[in-house]
């Protein structure tokens, strides 16, 4: 889509400002990773306030907010993390509602009162060149659009779509500590004792401060392996829990590599992986096996 000269300027992006879609999916076996919003429902829900396809790129921001302005009238609508305020001209308005915007207007997003990241979507979508099928920044192979900076001007595409019809959308509870992530064990379980296999569902681990798009490093006792063997590269999917050596275990989130030399001792549901995208350090993690 072409925006015809529709944009906004970034005034202030804030700590960590990405463009992001649902991701470059089927690219793996070329060592492409995913990519896309570390959040999928939040950016998805935040689109279809502004009539957006649920792919459409919006922007990902993280925990210190960013200021935007419009040069043309628009809708936007925020979603994900509760941010303190979200204002049009300082004037506040809610999250998860579709927002009216006028022409030269300024679009202030406050810090987040919890959770790490918020997503903006405008309708039409950032309108950035697609690279392999998504305008996705992966900060780790460094394609799509460079992360967002102070100065930028981002295009947008021309609405395709409606606004939501209502103006009210409930928000989500957020998930009380501790993180209870369902996880599937394997391929590499065999690598570590029974013991350490127990350990794994029974520790309380905490978010690391090094959490980042790529993985959430955690804190907490190291698993034991039966061997102290070398592992070949192998293919790391979403999700993966990965046991570095000094055995306190990490989970890759959506810029994660596509090869990785570590066991992968269990991998997490995908649909809990948002929860953990939102967690900020110190917060208290549990695995526990699917059904259990």
């Amino acid at each position: 889509m072409t925006g015809g000269g529709r944009c906004l300027a970034v005034l202030r992006a804030g700590l960590l400002t990405t463009v992001q879609d649902l991701g470059r999916v089927g690219f793996a076996h070329l060592g492409v990773p995913r990519a896309g919003a570390v959040d999928p429902p939040a950016l998805t829900l935040a689109n279809r306030l502004v009539g957006n396809p649920p792919q459409a790129a919006g922007l990902e921001i993280t925990l210190t907010g960013c200021t935007l302005r419009f040069n043309h009238a628009t809708i936007v609508a925020v979603a994900g993390a509760p941010a303190t305020v979200l204002r049009v001209d300082l004037r506040p308005v809610d999250m998860y509602v579709p927002v009216p915007v006028l022409a030269g207007r300024v679009v202030h997003i406050g810090p987040t009162r919890a959770g790490l990241r918020t997503y903006l979507a405008v309708a039409g979508g950032i309108d950035v060149p697609a690279i392999l099928g998504s305008r996705s920044t992966d900060t780790l192979a460094k394609l799509g659009p460079a992360v967002v900076r102070d100065g930028d001007v981002l295009p947008v595409g021309r609405p395709s779509g409606t606004p939501a019809g209502v103006w009210f959308m409930p928000f989500p509870s957020p998930a009380r500590p501790p993180l209870r992530l369902r996880i599937r064990l394997g391929p590499r379980d065999d690598w570590f004792t029974p013991a350490a296999l127990r350990l794994l569902t029974t520790e309380t681990y905490r978010v690391s401060p090094m959490t980042d798009r790529v993985g959430v490093r955690l804190l907490g006792s190291a698993l034991t392996r039966l061997s102290a063997g070398e592992l070949q590269s192998e293919g790391v999917v979403l999700g993966a829990v990965q046991v570095p050596a000094n055995g306190v275990p990490l989970v890759f989130l959506a810029d994660h590599p596509t090869l990785g030399g570590y066991p992968v001792v269990a991998v997490v549901d995908e649909s809990d992986l948002p929860l953990l995208a939102q967690a900020r350090p110190g917060t208290p993690v549990n695995f526990r096996l699917r059904g259990r």
